[in-house]
């Protein structure tokens, strides 16, 4: 369990970094205004982690829908209806050394 928490943050941050450090940053308000009992800060906490939570959202179904809507062009042909790739520099021709 303990070894699963690390992994999964570090994955989360890389997917979708501003998020993620939303999160960390309203997490760390909530939980130094649960102990210092200030109920401001911590609610501060709460609402930042619920707005990271909305903003990681909303950018995945933007993604999602973006990708939807874009149509394929065209389709590659096969790659044996290809001619050979022809070489654009002649090969290089070494002297012997003297």
């Amino acid at each position: 369990m303990n070894a699963l928490l690390p992994r999964f943050l570090k994955v989360a941050y890389r997917k979708e970094p501003i998020s993620s450090f939303i999160v960390i940053v309203g997490s760390v308000n909530a939980i130094i205004g649960g102990f210092g009992e200030s109920w401001s800060l911590l609610s501060f906490g709460v609402m930042m982690v619920i707005l990271a939570i909305i903003l990681r959202w909303w950018q995945n179904n933007r993604k999602e829908s973006q990708l939807a809507e874009q149509p394929v062009t065209r389709f590659l042909p096969p790659s044996s209806s290809r001619p050979p790739v022809v070489p654009l520099m002649p090969p290089i021709k070494r002297q012997p050394p003297r």
